[in-house]
């Protein structure tokens, strides 16, 4: 007997539009200058998040519009030639001040499992190679890994330490850490199944835990 295909709510184009004037109406409802209050973003705190629809920074760690500046792309990577992330980076850093920058990947992340595969998928392949990478750096460790479940969930906290990690080798950050702002880095990792999201402990305050080749004097 075939498997029961899975069907999802059917969401319509002016579906969307009609949302948005719910939106408008619950929002002023609970608070007639909730619109007055966005006017000026002032959040403590960067994410650097999966383009996953599952994964809703602001959902999963109840807080606001205006507390999270969101920056998401496929596995939550930190790319030292991605000019959009980077830019991201930049605004949040030097002109939003934020206090916190988060890497916050997934179990079950679709690219950290295509990334272990030998399979073909396209243009993706160019971004899926530093996935490959992260694999290549900690292929001794995944490799004894037999269960291919708990190998790829490995990968995705390798994945967000190595991002972590890459964001601290940043100019952006760096600077800014010389320069005596307050800025921490983070890495998190988020359960589909359960809700939960667990510390990868990797936090960091400045480049002391950097090799000296990336340092900045």
């Amino acid at each position: 007997m075939c498997a029961k295909k899975k069907e999802h709510k059917h969401i319509t184009y002016q579906g969307l539009l009609d949302g948005n004037k719910k939106f408008i109406k619950h929002a002023l409802k609970s608070d007639p200058d909730y619109f007055k209050k966005l006017a000026t973003q002032n959040p403590p705190v960067l994410w650097i998040g999966c383009a996953d629809s599952r994964v809703p920074a602001n959902q999963i760690t109840n807080t606001a519009p205006g507390e999270i500046f969101v920056h998401r792309n496929i596995a939550n990577m930190v790319i030292h030639t991605d000019m959009n992330m980077l830019s991201v980076l930049d605004y949040a850093v030097n002109v939003l001040h934020v206090r916190h920058v988060i890497v916050t990947g997934h179990y079950g992340c679709g690219g950290v499992l295509a990334a272990m595969s030998n399979k073909e998928f396209g243009l993706i392949d160019n971004w899926l190679r530093h996935i490959k990478d992260v694999y290549r750096v900690h292929a001794e460790e995944l490799d004894k890994i037999k269960d291919e479940d708990e190998r790829s969930n490995r990968l995705v906290e390798l994945n967000v330490i190595e991002n972590a990690y890459n964001l601290c080798k940043t100019s952006i950050v760096q600077n800014a850490w010389k320069n005596g702002q307050q800025l921490e880095v983070h890495g998190w990792v988020y359960s589909l199944s359960t809700g939960i999201i667990t510390d990868m402990k990797v936090s960091t305050s400045n480049n002391d835990k950097l090799d000296d080749v990336f340092k900045f004097k």
